[in-house]
């Protein structure tokens, strides 16, 4: 993406008055920030059915795109990535959201896109228990899949246990941020979080010197949510921000899983309200987990794959679905994704027309299997 362009996304993304996902769909529908910008006066027709408010909002951008600029000039210096929707880094799971930010600022060595991702959040008031529980759920995946890459919000308790707990079994962790990358919030996390940039990254819709506000910190949750596979929560009270995170999955169509606690345990109330509730599901260990998620599944099979008959009938795209399947019981659409490169709309229709065809069944949960 040239330089601006660039600009033109991140002076599009700091418009006030623009919403959470204003800024995101104008940018899908017209295609690029700077046609956004140069059609201004005339967006609304361009775009007849967007709010009439729009055409205002756009009316001054001059300090927007003042601040973009001296941004630009931040990240450059500071080696951080600026990920925009739609194009390579950018995680593609999080793209998959309708309301996933248009861009977001990346500080780190681990691929957002990897095979497999997971976030697991909790409590800011994190017990011994929940501690153990993150330790030990980290330690066993990363005997099975090390190169699961760990998603949680650098916060007090359960984010920081998670964290710590993946940089000390070698994998890779990425903290999602709500404020800008200037700074680091808690500041106690310091030290971690200068680790994880070695080891995974810090990932932000945020620019620079912005306000840290109650708002930010509820508005992350859902990049926590959608950038993962699951969303597991370790402990909860019967409202925080996990349970948040945890129904904005569920949303997304993402596993939810919860460990249980005591009955009589405050930090267990929330993991328990969302089982009850089938938004989550109970988990006890890693391997709970893993066939909750169906990951035991992408090992290779000793049976050698049975060929597909007429195989030639299939087109690219369609060969590229059957040959990621085809030594698999079932998948997940978001593992599809991310194996194959394509968008999750032009897969969900290549899938469709596949059930057409009798060659794959739908199952619950997202998933899909080969006939």
């Amino acid at each position: 993406m040239d330089t601006s362009e660039l600009i033109n996304v991140m002076t599009l993304s700091g418009l006030s008055g623009l919403g959470l996902n204003n800024a995101c769909q104008l940018y899908r529908r017209v295609g690029s920030a700077t046609a956004i910008i140069e059609h201004r006066d005339d967006i609304l027709d361009i775009i007849p059915d967007a709010n009439p408010r729009i055409r205002e909002i756009l009316s001054d951008i001059s300090q927007p795109m003042a601040r973009a600029e001296e941004e630009l000039g931040f990240i450059e210096k500071n080696h951080i990535k600026p990920l925009v929707i739609g194009e390579e880094g950018y995680p593609i799971r999080l793209a998959e959201c309708e309301d996933a930010p248009l861009i977001v600022y990346y500080l780190g060595n681990s691929d957002l896109n990897t095979a497999k991702v997971i976030s697991i959040v909790g409590t800011r008031h994190c017990t011994e228990y929940g501690r153990s529980l993150c330790e030990r759920l980290v330690h066993d995946i990363s005997q099975i899949y090390p190169d699961t890459l760990i998603v949680s919000g650098l916060a007090y308790g359960v984010d920081i246990a998670a964290h710590r707990a993946t940089l000390l079994n070698n994998m890779s962790t990425v903290g999602v941020l709500a404020h800008g990358l200037d700074t680091i919030y808690p500041n106690l996390h310091r030290h971690t979080a200068s680790q994880m940039v070695h080891q995974g990254g810090l990932l932000t819709e945020y620019m620079s010197h912005c306000l840290i506000s109650k708002g930010n910190f509820v508005r992350r949750n859902r990049i926590v949510a959608g950038m993962s596979d699951a969303t597991i929560v370790v402990e909860s009270a019967e409202k925080g921000g996990a349970l948040i995170t945890a129904d904005i999955a569920f949303s997304y169509n993402r596993t939810v899983a919860a460990f249980p606690g005591k009955v009589d345990n405050p930090y267990s109330a929330g993991c328990h309200k969302l089982i009850r509730k089938n938004i989550a599901s109970l988990i006890t260990c890693a391997d709970d987990l893993l066939e909750l998620l169906q990951w035991v599944t992408d090992k290779p099979s000793n049976n050698q794959p049975r060929q597909l008959e007429l195989f030639n009938e299939f087109t690219d795209d369609e060969r590229k679905v059957l040959d990621f399947m085809k030594d698999k019981d079932d998948v997940m659409v978001n593992s599809l994704v991310v194996a194959t490169g394509l968008s999750y709309d032009k897969l969900m229709s290549l899938l469709l027309e596949l059930e057409f065809k009798g060659v794959v069944k739908v199952l619950g949960g997202n998933r899909y299997k080969l006939l």
